[in-house]
């Protein structure tokens, strides 16, 4: 007979991005042109420098295990960077190396999280910020972001979260915000602090997307008096540095919950391979001039999509602050063609065109709070993102195309309209 599965293994939700990559793929296997939207992975090569030196490395033997927490030169060049660009006062004492950021999503929940806590997390979020609450037992408080407001964190939330959750402990945060585009200002740490600073609560603040904000400049909450002991600032090499295939990445915090973080590293994953931890540190001391392009290139994209987006009928898109993702406003679409967002997401990619596709993620991929929102990512070449753009009003107007799509997959029917106010 077979194993029964725990009941976390049985109910544990994924990245909804690499389900839908993985029917576009399937459909462009089969001959349809499809643009892809729907993955947040740079077009761009890893930098020259971070490369080298990981082919460097490999020759040089550097292909052995290495110190659970980092190599000492990784560890030393992440703090000499983090000082820099955010006025950070860190040693080599205060950083640990990650296979990527997404790793110390569940390191964090393992260092602070007991069965029953409450955990704060602004929605829409990152879908894999629940699976990793609930291998604690977490119990997660949701609070909405509003494109009215920019999509930046509500403080009234956090501050009823912290008198009326019998046992708050910890709160998520995410800026710049995958899905939303959302960054979270100066002033917004600085009361977020405030509420949390001296309380048995610890802030995950997860930042891949640091060096892509567009508006204004990053801060990060670590910045703010007395934050080392209570937060774990989350970072990665995979967007920068074009790197995502080396899983690197690393956070900062305290020495004490650093040294902590190594000991669950050591447990779980032994050690990030030293080869690509020398390509980093490459990466962090040579190539900030060809980061800094193409960073001025995914601005481009942004503000292309933005703009193109805004020109078709019933679509409100803002300009994210941050990131290389637009969030859309599609509820108005969605309520005339009774279908879901991701229903719609779905549909341009399966069911608008026999030939041709649009791969998007519907934003209930981020929680309910994305209903009525699509989420493109803009890692395409300009003129297929203008191809994609120029389908959309064409697709949605095949109203017997979307009733035939609806047949076949009623799940993607709407059954309460999507607030538009």
């Amino acid at each position: 007979m077979s194993v029964s599965l725990s009941d976390f293994a049985a109910s544990v939700t994924v990245e909804t991005a690499f389900n839908v990559l993985a029917v576009a793929k399937q459909l462009k296997a089969g001959g349809k042109r499809v643009v892809e939207l729907e993955i947040g992975d740079s077009p761009f090569a890893s930098t020259a420098h971070a490369k080298e030196a990981g082919l460097a490395a490999i020759e040089h033997n550097h292909t052995r295990y290495c110190p659970s927490a980092g190599l000492p030169e990784y560890r030393e060049a992440v703090s000499t960077f983090v000082n820099e660009q955010y006025g950070l006062d860190t040693t080599s004492a205060n950083v640990v190396a990650g296979h990527g950021a997404k790793i110390f999503e569940l390191l964090f929940c393992e260092t602070f999280l007991n069965p029953g806590d409450g955990v704060l997390v602004f929605s829409p979020y990152f879908p894999t910020y629940l699976p990793n609450i609930a291998r604690r037992q977490g119990r997660v408080w949701l609070s909405d972001l509003k494109q009215e407001n920019n999509f930046r964190p509500n403080l009234a939330d956090v501050e009823r979260f912290l008198k009326e959750d019998d046992h708050p402990k910890a709160i998520f945060l995410n800026s710049p915000h995958n899905p939303t585009g959302g960054v979270a200002t100066e002033d917004d740490l600085r009361g977020l602090a405030d509420l949390v600073r001296g309380k048995n609560v610890a802030v995950f603040s997860d930042e891949p997307y640091d060096r892509m904000v567009w508006q204004g400049q990053h801060h990060t909450l670590l910045a703010q008096p007395d934050m080392f002991e209570q937060c774990v600032a989350a970072y990665t090499f995979s967007k920068s540095y074009s790197m995502s295939g080396w899983r690197l990445g690393y956070a900062v915090s305290s020495a004490a919950i650093a040294e902590m973080l190594g000991k669950l590293i050591n447990t779980s994953l032994s050690c990030v391979p030293p080869l690509t931890q020398l390509a980093g540190v490459a990466a962090l001391r040579s190539d900030a001039a060809e980061r800094d392009e193409s960073m001025s290139k995914f601005r481009e994209k942004v503000e292309l999509l933005v703009g193109l987006l805004n020109g078709v009928a019933g679509v409100k898109c803002l300009m994210p602050g941050g990131t290389f993702y637009v969030f859309p406003n599609v509820a108005a679409i969605c309520n005339d063609l009774g279908i879901t967002s991701h229903g719609l997401a779905m549909y341009l990619l399966e069911g608008a065109d026999d030939e041709f596709g649009v791969a998007c993620l519907g934003g209930e991929c981020f929680g309910q709070a994305g209903g009525g929102f699509l989420r493109f990512s803009c890692a395409e070449p300009n003129d297929l993102l203008e191809e994609a753009v120029k389908f959309l009003p064409e697709a949605f107007s095949r109203r017997d195309r979307v009733d035939a799509y609806l047949e076949t997959h009623p799940d993607y029917r709407i059954e309460t309209a999507y607030d538009i106010a």
